[in-house]
């Protein structure tokens, strides 16, 4: 079928949470500045979104729209001392079900990040959790109540994962004596419910078929002192049975095995990852006796990360990877011939995702994006081919002029060519440019082509950026995910330093004036790489980084996923050599760190050790502490603070 995309006026103009125009030449502020939309959905019957954006003080808000006529109101607003909202979506056309993620400690003094899902009326009534009630009879704590497998049709009935907890029943004839994740399909108005799995202790999650029939348990495997071994065991349901046979066994590496992420009831198949050549593939299980596998999708450069996925019951409609950008290669042919036409009708905005659909599908939530466009939220209509853009994601970035993102290659000191995201300054300078080689997280991640709101303030401030897939990054197959960045620490940091001399060899770099900024592992990356070219970057800037690989690992100790940590941080003499917290002697240039006083990925006594060992060594060294924020600071205020010193840091650090 050929699309005919015809282009429609905005439906939502603006919004109460639209930021007004920041001040011109405020760049700290228009970047610093949290997505206005977090989490965006679609009503069941086409006519609403719903989403969530940052509101005063740390707290969120939920807002609704009316598409037809661009009114919106406040639903719900979660102070930042209760938690946030993570995502908000709609088991009916008046009803959302919302996810709110908090922080507390339990036993004392070990920090703990939970999850409770609750329903909600548009007008901010009727307010019910869908998880167990809170009880001091309970004999265990649930980190997680729970998680929606499958959201119907739009009646307010949705099929949800739900873990309980039993009771003591002493003084009570009511306790629960229910133990471990069952599957209920409970109506979110009312909180009745009918069980369709029965609680289950050995089990760690579900997936339907979208038609309401569990169809594939796993069960994450655990030693006989309670900690987790890195195992899992998959089963499946033949159609019709209520019996479970074994679908795959994973090692402790999570490897060897075909991994389900969906299933399928027209094909009565399920969607599973598997390597292949090295890399990840996407095949087709058939869900019978045989367990007929077939390779559907794989890339011979990059793993399969996904599939794609539309409307209420989650419809695989296609398979997702990164090569220089994201790209989806559609199984629905219609689809994929709308995704070609939606490419062709937003030039500007190469990148498009389906976010949402109505029940009918007839009504489509897009998400267009580029690495000049920070991301627009359309509707289109299939059946009059009308596309309106309903929401920005980042408003007070309308009126800048972003820099263009380019992929390049570089050589490392063994040859090997890493690819790597260059954004030069938007004045259109590109040689003997201050620069800032930018390592990502993780380290199991990746780089992609697109808007990155770190990068692109440092090219507003003249800055050249270069993110290198250093190897140990996700995405590329085994081979080069190595033994992970912290194990293969000395291949990893080579590669990024190999970014700095390969800048300075192509004169993009002024050597005087280059610099390393990273945050999480790249922080560690930032840092690490002072104690092995001590003099290459001559400023390094560390958000929320790893300083010591010992206390990382530490730092799970009292968790069940201790063993897990330990075998991917590893043992050995690269625990010392390879953490920067413990040479700081060697350290040349001045350092500049970040941290969240409520971090729980990288605990802040990691940075606090690092700024006083360089301290002790004579160092040139600053730490700011954001108080109750986490790893990914959380805050406008914070974020605007963080560049504004960065910047500031960075410039006098390399004389400019």
């Amino acid at each position: 079928m050929k699309w005919r995309i015809l282009a429609a006026a905005s439906v939502i103009a603006a919004t109460p949470l639209m930021a007004a125009d920041p001040v011109p030449g405020d760049m700290a502020e228009r970047f610093g500045a949290l997505d206005t939309v977090i989490d965006i959905s679609l009503s069941p019957d086409g006519k609403q979104i719903a989403y969530v954006s940052p509101g005063p003080d740390r707290s969120m808000i939920v807002m609704t729209a009316d598409i037809a006529t661009g009114a919106s109101h406040a639903v719900t607003q979660i102070d930042a001392k209760v938690g946030h909202i993570g995502w908000c979506a709609w088991s009916a056309a008046d009803r959302l079900v919302c996810q709110q993620r908090s922080q507390t400690k339990v036993y004392g003094d070990i920090g703990v990040n939970f999850t409770r899902l609750f329903a909600i009326d548009l007008d901010g009534k009727n307010v019910k959790m869908l998880g167990q009630r809170s009880s001091d009879r309970a004999l265990g704590i649930s980190l997680a109540d729970g998680n929606i497998l499958d959201w119907g049709t739009g009646d307010g009935t949705v099929l949800m994962a739900k873990m309980f907890i039993p009771e003591r029943a002493i003084g009570t004839l009511v306790a629960e004596k229910r133990d471990g994740l069952g599957v209920q399909l409970i109506n979110t108005r009312t909180l009745q419910a009918r069980n369709l799995e029965i609680a289950n202790r050995q089990a760690s999650g579900y997936i339907s078929d979208g038609r309401g029939k569990i169809r594939i348990m796993w069960a994450n495997r655990y030693d006989t002192l309670g900690n987790l071994t890195g195992e899992t065991e998959y089963f499946y349901r033949k159609s019709g049975s209520n019996s479970w046979a074994t679908f795959s066994r994973s090692d402790r590496n999570g490897e060897n095995a075909f991994v389900p992420i969906a299933v399928d009831a027209e094909c009565d198949c399920a969607y599973a990852t598997r390597r292949s050549k090295g890399r990840r593939a996407l095949y087709s299980v058939a869900l019978n006796d045989t367990l007929d596998a077939k390779q559907v999708f794989s890339h011979a450069d990059v793993d399969v990360d996904d599939v794609v996925r539309i409307g209420r019951r989650g419809r695989v409609i296609g398979a997702s990877y990164v090569t220089e950008e994201r790209h989806a290669t559609y199984f629905d042919k219609e689809y994929g011939a709308l995704a070609e036409a939606l490419t062709k009708a937003l030039p500007g905005q190469r990148l498009i995702g389906f976010v949402d659909a109505s029940a009918d599908e007839k009504q489509l939530l897009i998400l267009a994006t580029s690495d000049v466009d920070p991301g627009r939220y359309y509707l289109f209509d299939r059946t009059s081919k009308t596309l309106a853009e309903v929401l920005l994601r980042r408003p007070p970035l309308e009126k800048v002029q972003l820099a263009n993102v380019r992929a390049v290659n570089y050589r490392a000191d063994d040859g090997t060519m890493v690819p790597a995201y260059l954004t030069l300054p938007v004045n259109g300078a590109a040689k003997g440019l201050p620069t800032l080689v930018m390592p990502h997280g993780g380290p199991a991640s990746r780089d992609e082509w697109g808007f990155d709101w770190l990068a692109q303030y440092f090219a507003q401030r003249g800055w050249a950026v270069l993110q290198p897939n250093f190897r140990g990054s996700s995405g590329y197959g085994q081979a080069w995910f190595q033994d992970n960045g912290f194990q293969s620490w000395r291949r990893a940091i080579g590669d990024v330093t190999s970014a700095g001399k390969w800048l300075v060899s192509e004169g993009i770099a002024d050597p005087r004036h280059l610099a390393i900024l990273g945050w999480s592992y790249g922080g560690y990356a930032a840092l690490q790489a002072q104690v092995v070219a001590p003099d290459l970057f001559k400023a390094a800037v560390a958000i929320a980084p790893v300083t010591d690989l010992a206390m990382l690992k530490a730092e799970s100790k009292r968790f069940t996923n201790a063993e897990i940590v330990a075998r991917y941080i590893g043992s050995g003499a690269h625990i010392d050599e390879g953490s920067p917290a413990r040479h700081a002697d060697a350290f040349k240039a001045p350092v500049l760190m970040f941290h969240g006083s409520e971090d729980l990925n990288v605990d802040a006594t990691e940075s606090k050790e690092m700024d006083r060992a360089l301290r002790k060594a004579g160092k040139a060294s600053t730490l700011v502490i954001y108080d109750g924020l986490d790893h990914q600071l959380r805050d406008s205020k914070a974020r605007i603070d963080m560049l504004l010193k960065s910047d500031a840091f960075l410039r006098g650090s390399v004389g400019l």
